[in-house]
């Protein structure tokens, strides 16, 4: 009798160490999971092409303010403090396994101030670093080197995140950068080096590097602080990672923006707007608010997949908005530019798949797993 008990404990134990193993991936690849990332797909893609088109305006119309633009990329939290004030949305929801729950001691507050202070002064460094890449290269430079921005989130992501390179995430990021550095051959006239000085282009080179670099590295710490610190499932944590980080980023550029005295022209730049002043306020409001959508949808990906897939669909939406210009701007539509969106739609399908591959073989082994728990069960019973 003593052994048949110790053989039921014995089998508990399996069932409940298979539960746990298995939970993630159906968290992860049921129904809601693809809905979730249909969701943050279209805020990490509409966000970047309407606030990218916005920004283009903005430029184009007579703003000057490198600081300014910075700030507007990343000051729009404050669209998301309803959610806070909202007791049925601000519910804190336990995670789907509840012994991971229980046994997981949750950070300090002081940790989860470090890393959104963390993250947040490199999204700061980040973005105003593209900032000044754009204004010191040729449109056609800048494009191709953030291009590498997927590279440089593949090794980061191999060494920081375990990510597992298969022939099709290989194949989606060939694919993209491919699609991404053919936006170069369209023979933007800004694209003449010769215009700017030796020095400022080594400066705006580096500058775009860096940025390039220091954004694919932010992904990846991002992932690394949902899996190995806050270790909790819930629409709450997406939310304080985007707020609270992008909170410490405007902080940071502010100092930046006062102190560089950008500030004292913004009611010239404001009257000098060819479009007036109200049209001024809704670029720069709408700009804000579309930057901070596609920031929640980047850590939404993050969250639900990993930072190589949220920089994969970025990436995607770099060829769209060309596209959109050409229906807002009235600018000539090429060949290049519908080679690079069937490019970029190849390269999203292909990392896509490779989810429906992970699917597949996540209900596969848990089916396996069940029934090798099942067997000995059904014998005990007997």
């Amino acid at each position: 009798m003593g052994q048949l008990e110790a053989q039921e404990r014995h089998l508990s134990i399996t069932v409940q160490e298979s539960n746990e193993a298995n939970s993630l991936p159906d968290r992860r690849r049921g129904f809601n999971w693809w809905l979730k990332m249909l969701i943050y797909t279209v805020f990490v893609l509409a966000g970047q092409a309407i606030a990218t088109l916005l920004g283009r305006q903005y430029y184009e119309k007579g703003g000057k303010s490198n600081w300014l633009a910075t700030l507007v990329q990343i000051c729009g939290f404050p669209i998301f403090l309803p959610y806070y004030c909202i007791p049925a949305w601000n519910k804190n929801c336990p995670t789907t396994n509840s012994t991971i729950a229980i046994e997981s001691k949750p950070p300090s507050t002081l940790v989860l101030a470090s890393i959104y202070g963390v993250l947040g002064t490199l999204i700061a460094a980040d973005y105003y670093l593209y900032s000044l890449g754009i204004s010191y290269l040729p449109v056609s430079t800048f494009s191709l080197i953030s291009a590498s921005q997927l590279v440089f989130n593949a090794i980061f992501s191999f060494f920081l995140n375990s990510q597992k390179i298969t022939p099709y995430i290989v194949n989606s990021l060939v694919v993209l950068i491919i699609s991404s550095s053919l936006l170069v051959l369209q023979g933007d006239g800004s694209a003449d080096s010769s215009t700017v000085s030796r020095s400022k282009y080594i400066i705006g080179f580096i500058c775009t590097v860096g940025a390039s670099a220091g954004y694919a590295l932010t992904l990846s710490l991002t992932q690394l602080a949902f899996t190995k610190v806050i270790k909790k499932e819930s629409f709450r944590v997406i939310m304080d990672m985007t707020v609270y980080q992008s909170v410490a980023a405007t902080a940071i550029i502010l100092v930046g923006f006062f102190a560089s005295g950008d500030w004292k022209g913004v009611t010239h730049e404001m009257q000098g707007f060819q479009l007036g002043k109200v049209a001024y306020i809704m670029n720069v409001t709408w700009t804000a608010i579309n930057w901070q959508l596609f920031q929640l949808g980047v850590v939404g990906l993050v969250f639900e997949a990993s930072s190589l897939f949220s920089n994969s669909i970025g990436a995607v939406g770099l060829p769209i908005v060309p596209v959109l210009a050409v229906i807002f701007f009235h600018e000539k539509m090429d060949g290049i530019k519908v080679v690079s969106l069937v490019l970029a739609i190849w390269g999203f399908i292909s990392y896509v798949y490779q989810h429906y591959l992970d699917d597949c073989k996540s209900k596969s082994e848990k089916k396996d797993a069940n029934d090798e728990v099942a067997l000995p069960l059904e014998n005990i019973n007997s």
